[in-house]
Parts: C-alpha cells; structure tokens; sequence
C-alpha cells in the first residue's frame, strides 16, 4: 500500500530545488541578454504577484480615498459632509444609503446616516485613516524594538541573549489582547490620537520580531564575511548594522508588512469593546460597535465598516504574502505560480484525479474504453503510470 502523504523535502532535495532555481534565472538572462541586480529581481518577481498587484491597488485606493476625502490636520476634504455631527443636519432617504438611488450614482449620502444624523461615508473614510495610522505606527515602533532586541540577542549570545529572551518569552505568555486593553486604557484620552494608542501597541508587538531576527543574525554571524569584518577590527554595532541587518532585510518588512494587518483587527477589536480609539474621534471597531445595535432596522451601519476592516486586512496580508514570496523564491509553489479560482474552489484537482483514474482504467472521462493511454516511451513517472506503479 503506498503512502499518499508527501515527505518532507531533505537538505539534499532543497539544494537541488536552489540550482534548478539558479539554471532557470540564468536561461532566463541569456535569453534576454540581460543582468538584473539583486534589488531588480525581487521587485520583478513582486510584480509579478497578481494578488499583490491587486491588493496593492485597491489599498492604495482606500488610502487615497481615506485621506483626501475628509482630509487630515491642516490638510482639507473634498467631501462636503465632515465626520462630527455638523450643525442643521438633516435626516435624508430616512438614514438609508443613497448610492444608485434616484438615478445617482453616490448621492447626498452613499453610505446613509446614523440617527444623529452623521455622514457614515466621512465616518468611515476617518475611520480607515485611525487604522491605517495605528498599523503603520506600530510596524515601525514594534520593529525597531524587535530589531533592536533580536540583533543584540543573536549577536553577543552568552548572558546577554539569556535576559533578553527570557524578557521576550514573559512577554509571550501573557495574552497579547490583555497587554494592549490595559496598556490602551491608560492612553486612551491623551491629546494627538491615534499615535499614543499606536506607540504603546508597538510595545506589545515586538516579541515575533525580535525572534525573528534573532535567528537570522544567529545564522549570518557564522558567514565567513562577518569573520572577515571581525578579522579586520571592525566594532560588533558596525557589523550588526552595516553587514547582518542588510542581509535581513527581507524577514523584517515581510514580517512588518504582517504586523500591518494584525495590528489592524486588534485595534478594531480593541475599539469594539470601548478601549481604544475614543469619541470624537472614530474608528471602524468603534462604528462596527454602534452599529451593532440597528443590525436589524439598518444593517449597513455594521456591515459598511466591517467590510473596510476585512478588505484592508485581506490587502495588507496579500501584500506581505507577495512579499514573502519576493524575497525567498524558495516559498513560491511548483507548477502554477498561484492558484486558479478552480482550483481554490477544489473543482480542478477533482477533474485532475477523474481524469487520471480514467486514464489507469483505460477509459476516456466519459467513461468509454480508450486506446492505449500509456506512453512506454516516457522517462516521466507522472506520465507513465507503469513506472510509477514499479516505484511505488
């Protein structure tokens, strides 16, 4: 009986996989006659990632939208209603949405009103901009301590990775929900929100980061070009920032580019339950929450942000998956580069099974007797079931 899980790849197979990876790249240049430097081939091969390409756009789009619409600071909107309950406001199309209604397109109010009555659009596109501020705040703020720890961790090894691990480690095993609610109530009603809410999230963040990080200078300090630097005189910061950090570049924005979205949805949740984002300002768990109470009489109030929250996560995750896959060619998938809807859907991989169960019964898909369907001649087990069977 044969096994029909896959084995686990040895190192043997992984090197094999590293210069079957090289040969392609190099048939790839003398094709085009052409070299690409290190930074041109991950930006190609970014490009190159439909789902990313996608997500970036409508990322970008949201963003763009977000921030000129209602605008921010000094900066004004184009949109005419603000997000506070501005004074004379009436009730139109009783609170409901007035996109494509009427023969419009957007309306007064595409995404209707609340019983204040407030613009829900303005609403939500301030809302979008309190979550992409928080995201990227911490990104930065949780990678730099991440950076920072990790670096020091895995370099100087000894006493010093001992305390800084065992910092990381009772950092891990509280909740990650509970450090953020405790640590977000004591800002909560400080002046230039959202960066307080953001910087002390950051501090929670970090620990992936550092780990992270410290298992890639664990295994760059044992390359023959830090002996060299070491050889040479040069001072460990030198090292750290000069030749290891460089070389992890790639773990540490895709692992930011993650904590983008985490960071998204814990902040949404955080606002859900009243300790995040607070009033005037708005969040998309703070409407998601008000929202929550009219689910039954006005339903867009819920659904409209919770639909903001899924699509930026979704784009942010399929950016960092792009990344990934930009930076290690190793994590991209054999065969089709990505998945078609048939086959997320399951509907091509049973076809795929139909087909080669008719094949090894000599039956075309309808189910009538075919001619010879082995080919003796190939060298290729996939296609030669006679030599795949002997194999197994």
């Amino acid at each position: 009986m044969s096994n029909e899980q896959t084995p686990e790849p040895t190192d043997a197979e992984l090197e094999q996989q590293m210069v079957d990876l090289a040969e392609v790249e190099d048939a790839k240049l003398s094709a085009t006659d052409r070299s690409y430097s290190q930074g041109q081939l991950i930006r190609r091969r970014f490009f190159s990632h439909k789902p990313a390409m996608v997500s970036l756009v409508v990322l970008s789009i949201i963003a763009v939208t977000a921030f000129t619409s209602v605008g921010y600071g000094i900066l004004p909107g184009w949109w005419q209603h603000p997000f506070r309950l501005p004074q004379g406001a009436e009730l139109v199309n009783d609170g409901q949405p007035t996109m494509f209604t009427d023969g419009q397109i957007f309306g007064p109010h595409p995404f209707g009103q609340d019983g204040l009555p407030r613009d829900i659009f303005a609403r939500v596109m301030r809302g979008a901009q309190q979550s992409l501020i928080i995201g990227v705040v911490v990104a930065l703020v949780s990678s730099v301590i991440g950076i920072l720890v990790g670096a020091v961790a895995g370099y100087f090894r000894g006493k010093i990775e001992s305390v800084l691990m065992t910092l990381t480690d009772f950092v891990i095993v509280v909740p990650l929900l509970v450090i953020a609610a405790i640590l977000g109530n004591f800002v909560r009603n400080l002046p230039f929100a959202p960066f307080p809410l953001a910087i002390v999230l950051g501090l929670a963040v970090w620990t992936g980061m550092a780990r992270l990080v410290r298992a890639e200078v664990l295994s760059l300090r044992e390359k023959e070009y830090v002996a060299a630097a070491i050889a040479m005189g040069a001072s460990p910061w030198r090292i750290i920032i000069k030749h290891m950090l460089p070389n992890a570049v790639g773990v540490i924005i895709v692992n930011a580019s993650f904590t983008v979205a985490a960071v998204i949805l814990m902040e949404s949740v955080l606002s859900y339950l009243g300790m995040g984002v607070q009033a005037p300002e708005v969040s998309l768990g703070m409407l998601v929450s008000e929202g929550e109470s009219a689910i039954n009489t006005r339903p867009h109030l819920f659904w409209i942000p919770g639909l903001f929250i899924l699509v930026i996560t979704l784009c942010v995750n399929f950016i960092g998956d792009g990344l990934r896959d930009a930076f290690d060619p190793r994590q991209q998938r054999r065969g089709d580069r990505r998945p078609g809807l048939r086959q997320v859907l399951g509907l091509r991989g049973a076809s795929e099974a139909q087909r080669r169960r008719a094949g090894s019964a000599g039956m075309d898909t309808a189910g009538n007797p075919s001619g010879s369907t082995i080919v003796t001649g190939s060298n290729d087990p996939k296609t030669n079931p006679l030599q795949f069977w002997r194999k197994k």
